[in-house]
């Protein structure tokens, strides 16, 4: 099944997220190499999505899991969780309807 992972970052941590970006980036890369990413992507603080030192404001992964206990085990050992980029991190149950 398909798992919403839906961040907020804690304030002033563009620096924070800039550090700890590959190694967040391999993870999402190892879900897609797997066959189980969906999508993934941060929020831009500003309209743009080059948003500078605006920075972001969390970020959305969709990806297959087998739980939704795995699902939560797998978005709370991210690099950002460490690193102090993620605020809070909410999972859910998601079920992809379009496109088909």
């Amino acid at each position: 099944m398909f798992y919403a992972i839906v961040t907020e970052d804690a304030p002033n941590s563009l620096e924070k997220r800039l550090a700890h970006r590959p190694a967040h980036l391999e993870r999402i890369a190892a879900l897609n190499n797997a066959g189980r990413l969906l999508l993934a992507g941060p929020f831009p603080a500003i309209d743009s999505n080059d948003p500078g030192p605006a920075g972001f404001t969390g970020s959305l992964i969709v990806a297959e899991f087998d739980t939704l206990e795995a699902a939560t085990a797998w978005a709370n050992t991210d690099p950002f969780v460490d690193a102090g980029v993620y605020a809070h991190i909410s999972v859910k149950p998601f079920r992809k309807t379009l496109p088909a």
